[in-house]
């Protein structure tokens, strides 16, 4: 085993967030070492060619907020980014095998099917609700509280099952919306505390949905070229340990082992793998890192002639609320949005199933997984024609679910590292488990490191 001294900071992970916080640390002076387990960047945001359809292994598109559209302002990369077709503003939610249209807006909201008048007119009291603390509730009794049950049911719960494949009644409201649980504490109300929030004008990102060409497994190879020094690939850190000089590493390789002693360190990597790098440096926090429960998912790829569905298609696509469907939860029209992920004449639908609602789904075939999602999607469509499936994949731990008290805890077990040495935190499973959240959650941690910069 050889030894490498003084590399100045360690990234632990090429995903998303630690992409963003290998980037944000060269950006402030630092050398950077970045090392991914996988043979190419980007975690699950993957691009897959396959018969000439571009599949994204997982998320399939980005919303591009403030942290995310400034980092790739600076990398130069934002002109690239490819905007979403119309359509992305149509979404659509499945009722009682009928699909309607997911209201966007206040406007939107009063004049919906998916609410009665009873929960229109609840919704206007929100701002004489007497204020409350939402940080220890789950997003169902935050809601409940602040705006009506009914809107759980008919909105926010499918909303939650397309974002963390989850259960609104389980996941935390502080973790899930830290705005509007702050909006309340800090103002009183949803609505004075968003208002109040659009007055001071904060840089908002930019609107609409987005892309990358050729897929977003491109945009994670464009963010990992831009590094100065080039990742380590299919390199595995095997053992960390805090030293006086900061900590020694030691990873394995094609090349062999080796031993490094690193000043500054992001661990950027799925929890389970940070819990168990981590338990000999800070055993609290490592236990609970490891407590932080993931819904399991399997992906659908579908190929469908032009003619496939006697119903028109949803736009974005639809979202199965809970009782609606035996597996299905959700499906994505990936060719409307952008218009070359399938040939021509084709079409890409990108199809979710599983998550905490059925985990068994992951244990099914490729078939009997394909076949389950076809027969789904036979009622509200309408298949006039066999789908073809194209690619089927399972993600035993597919999307953290934050619990009440996950703000606090991830507070605690950060405090608890520091205390040990510099070393920070980032990824889906703390602070949002979105694209945007993951890489702001990057740039968040290797600001912490290196604040002077």
């Amino acid at each position: 085993m050889s030894t490498r001294s003084d590399v100045d900071a360690l990234v632990v992970g090429a995903g998303i967030a630690g992409l963003g916080a290998a980037r944000e640390l060269e950006r402030r002076g630092a050398e950077v070492l970045l090392v991914e387990a996988e043979d190419a960047p980007g975690g699950v945001m993957r691009t897959d060619e396959v018969d000439g359809y571009r599949i994204e292994r997982g998320p399939s598109s980005l919303l591009l907020r403030a942290p995310l559209l400034r980092g790739l302002e600076r990398m130069g990369l934002a002109d690239a980014l490819v905007r979403a077709a119309p359509a992305s503003r149509s979404r659509w939610l499945l009722r009682q095998g009928r699909l309607l249209e997911v209201p966007l807006g206040a406007l939107g909201l009063m004049r919906t099917p998916l609410l009665s008048g009873a929960a229109k007119r609840r919704l206007l009291r929100e701002p004489f609700v007497a204020r409350g603390d939402g940080r220890d509730e789950t997003v169902a009794e935050f809601v409940t509280r602040r705006l009506g049950a009914e809107l759980v049911d008919a909105l926010v719960g499918p909303f939650l099952t397309g974002v963390y494949a989850g259960d609104e009644r389980q996941l935390g409201a502080e973790a899930v919306f830290p705005a509007l649980v702050r909006a309340e504490r800090e103002h009183g109300s949803l609505v004075a505390g968003l208002l109040a929030s659009a007055l001071r004008r904060r840089d908002r990102g930019r609107a609409g949905t987005f892309s990358w060409p050729g897929g977003l497994g491109e945009l994670a190879r464009a963010l990992a070229a831009g590094l100065r020094s080039e990742p380590r690939y299919a390199t595995r850190v095997r053992r960390i340990e805090s030293i006086d000089a900061g900590f020694r590493v030691a990873i394995a390789s094609r090349g062999g082992s080796e031993e490094w002693v690193v000043r500054r360190l992001v661990m950027a990597t799925p929890a389970a793998v940070a819990s168990d790098l981590l338990r000999g440096i800070a055993a609290e926090a490592a236990a609970w890192i490891d407590s932080i429960e993931y819904a399991p998912l399997a992906t659908v790829g579908f190929g469908a002639g032009s003619d496939a569905f006697r119903r028109k298609s949803p736009g974005f696509g639809f979202l199965v609320p809970r009782g609606e469907g035996r597996g299905l939860l959700g499906c994505l029209f990936i060719s409307e949005l952008f218009s070359d992920r399938a040939p021509p004449e084709r079409r890409l639908l990108h199809c979710m199933l599983g998550g905490v609602r059925t985990p068994e789904v992951v244990d099914l075939d490729d078939s009997e997984i394909a076949a389950l999602a076809s027969e789904e999607l036979d009622g509200p469509l309408g298949l006039a024609a066999p789908l073809d499936a194209l690619q089927v994949r399972r993600w035993p731990r597919a999307v953290a679910q934050p619990k009440p008290g996950h703000a606090a805890g991830l507070r605690d077990a950060r405090a608890r590292l520091v205390a040990r040495g510099p070393i920070a935190l980032a990824g889906g499973y703390t602070d949002g488990v979105s694209v945007a959240d993951s890489f702001a959650s990057g740039v968040a941690a290797a600001a912490q490191l290196a604040p002077a910069g």
